[in-house]
C-alpha cells in the first residue's frame, strides 16, 4: 500500500489538537495526517554537537512523525540564515531586509543534503512524497540524486513574488531549476502561479502551456493552484467546547458593554502589525464618538526572536502601542490591548468568537487561516464582520469580507467604522457566504485535491502514468 511521506522544516503536531500553534502548517498537516497511513519527516527542533543522521519515529496526536536533530551551525546558517533572513523577506517582498551571505546559501545547501540522506532510506518504492514549503526547495534535487524516482510534490505555504523582486536573490536561477526535479509545484493562489510562470518565460527562457505544464532547463514540471484550507469540522468542536466558552465569558465580560476589534498573529513584519496599529489611531481620530465605545485586542506570538528584523518589529509595536494608549486611554478605557503570548486553538476559539471585528490586515500573506479560523468561530444567528487585506491569498476565495489595501490608513480606518455600523441581515449574508467556501475547501480538500494531481502525474517527469492512491482518496 502507498504511503503519504511530509517532508517540512519542523514537525510539531500538537499532541491535543484544541492546542493552537504559531503558525497554521503544523496544524493544516496534522489534519491532513492524522490517523492516516503516513509518515510525517523533519527537523525535531532541537540541536547536537555533531550531525548523525539519527532518527527517532514516534506518534504524536495519531500522527507518525520521523524527527532528525541538527547542529547549531546548521540552525545558524540554514534556518536563521537563508530561511528567515534572505527568503522569507523576499518572497514577502522585503527586499530591503533580505540578507544575503554565501555562509548562509551554504548551509541551506548543507541541510537540505542532510534532509534527503536520512529521508531516503524510509522511502518505499510506491511511496509518494510531499515536500512544504520555502526551506526545502532543493529537497527534490538531492532526492533525485539519490536515486529516488518516486513521484515528489512541492507546496509553497507563502508567496512567490513578481519575477524582477525575485531576480534580487544571487543566484537564483539555480534555485528554481532546482524546483524542475518536482513532479508537481503547487502554489495557495492563481495570481502566485502566474508570477512563478511569468520567471520561468522571462528569466528561464522557458516555456508553460495551458495545462500547467512547464518547461524550462531540459526539463518538465506542473504548476497548479490549491488554496490551503482549515480543519473546518474539528473546529467546529472547538468552538463548541468549555474551554472556548469559557474564553468567550471572560472576554465578554472585560468588553463592559464595548465593541472589540481583534488581530490575531505570528509577530511578523509580513503581518502588517504597525500598519493595524496606526490605521486605528486614524479611526480613533476620525470617529471620536467612538472613543470608549471600541478596543483593539492584538494577540501577537512571539517568533524568530534570533533574527534582527523580528526584534526591531517588537519594539517598534511595543513603542506605537504605547502612545496610541498614552494618546487616547482614560482612566477606565485603554484602546490598544496588545499581548504577546499564545493561546491555545480553543481558547482562540471563544476570543474570535467574542469579537466583532476580524482585523486581518498582512501586508503579503499565502493564504492566511486566521481570517477562516475568524469566520469559522462566529454565531451564525449575530456573526462579526471580516476586514481582510487584499494581499492575503484568503482574499481571493473570501470576496465577502470588507476588502481593504492594508497601506492606507484611511482605507482600514473607514472598514472599521463600516463593520461596526452594519446590520446584522448583511453580516449574516457576508457570513454563510464565506462560510460555505471554508467548509467545501477545507484542509481535507486541500490534501486530496494535491495528493490526487501529484498520484496522476509520472514519476520524475517521465514513465507511464502511475495509479492513483485509493487510500488516500478515500480518506
Amino acid at each position: 500500500m502507498s504511503r503519504l511521506i511530509v517532508i517540512s522544516n519542523r514537525v510539531n503536531p500538537p499532541a491535543d489538537t484544541g492546542v493552537g500553534t504559531a503558525g497554521g502548517l503544523a496544524m493544516a498537516l496534522s489534519a491532513a495526517l492524522r490517523d492516516g497511513d503516513g509518515v510525517w519527516f523533519g527537523w525535531s527542533g532541537q540541536t547536537v554537537d555533531t550531525f548523525t543522521g539519527q532518527l527517532s519515529m514516534q506518534k504524536i496526536g495519531g500522527v507518525t512523525v520521523a524527527l532528525m536533530d541538527l547542529e547549531e551551525q546548521d540552525l545558524q546558517e540554514y534556518y536563521n540564515g537563508f530561511a528567515n533572513k534572505t527568503l522569507w523577506p523576499l518572497l514577502h517582498y522585503r527586499t530591503d531586509i533580505a540578507q544575503f551571505e554565501r555562509s548562509f546559501e551554504g548551509g541551506y545547501e548543507r541541510v537540505n543534503r542532510r534532509f534527503a540522506d536520512t529521508v531516503a532510506p524510509l522511502i518505499g518504492a510506491d511511496d509518494v512524497i510531499w515536500v512544504q514549503d520555502y526551506h526545502l526547495i532543493p529537497l527534490a534535487r538531492e532526492l533525485r540524486r539519490r536515486g529516488v524516482t518516486n513521484r515528489i510534490g512541492f507546496f509553497l505555504h507563502v508567496p512567490w513574488p513578481a519575477r524582477r523582486v525575485f531576480e534580487t536573490l544571487p543566484r537564483h536561477a539555480e534555485l528554481v531549476q532546482a524546483m524542475f526535479d518536482y513532479d508537481l509545484l503547487g502554489f495557495q493562489t492563481e495570481d502566485c502561479m502566474e508570477a512563478f510562470a511569468d520567471y520561468v518565460t522571462g528569466s528561464a527562457h522557458g516555456s508553460v502551456n495551458g495545462a500547467g505544464e512547464a518547461r524550462a532547463w531540459n526539463k518538465r514540471t506542473r504548476l497548479g493552484a490549491f488554496p490551503i484550507g482549515i480543519d473546518a469540522a474539528d473546529f467546529a468542536r472547538a468552538v463548541k467546547s468549555s474551554t472556548a466558552r469559557d474564553a468567550w465569558s471572560r472576554i465578554r465580560e472585560s468588553m463592559a458593554g464595548r465593541k472589540m476589534i481583534l488581530g490575531v498573529d505570528r509577530l511578523d513584519y509580513s503581518k502588517g502589525l504597525e500598519e493595524r496599529f496606526l490605521a486605528y489611531e486614524q479611526f480613533l481620530h476620525d470617529h471620536p464618538d467612538q472613543q470608549e465605545k471600541v478596543f483593539l485586542l492584538q494577540v501577537a506570538t512571539h517568533s524568530r526572536d534570533a533574527v534582527e528584523a523580528y526584534q526591531d518589529i517588537r519594539e517598534r509595536l511595543e513603542s506605537v502601542s504605547g502612545r496610541i494608549n498614552g494618546a487616547y486611554a482614560t482612566m477606565d478605557w485603554v484602546p490598544l490591548r496588545y499581548v504577546n503570548r499564545s493561546y491555545r486553538r480553543d481558547e482562540l476559539a471563544g476570543i474570535y468568537r467574542a469579537a466583532h471585528i476580524g482585523l486581518v490586515t498582512p501586508l503579503r500573506d499565502g493564504m492566511n487561516l486566521v481570517a477562516k479560523e475568524f469566520v469559522a468561530a462566529q454565531d451564525p444567528d449575530d456573526p462579526g464582520v471580516l476586514i481582510l487585506s487584499e494581499f492575503a491569498g484568503a482574499a481571493a476565495q473570501m470576496s465577502q469580507a470588507l476588502i481593504i489595501n492594508p497601506f492606507s490608513r484611511e482605507e482600514v480606518a473607514d472598514a472599521i467604522r463600516q463593520a461596526l455600523a452594519m446590520p446584522r441581515k448583511e453580516r449574516c449574508e457576508r457570513w454563510r457566504a464565506m462560510m460555505d467556501g471554508i467548509e467545501r475547501d477545507d484542509v481535507g480538500a486541500w490534501r486530496d485535491s494535491f495528493v490526487r494531481a501529484l498520484s496522476g502525474l509520472s514519476a520524475a517527469n517521465d514513465g507511464p502514468l502511475r495509479p492513483t492512491l485509493a487510500s488516500l482518496q478515500s480518506a
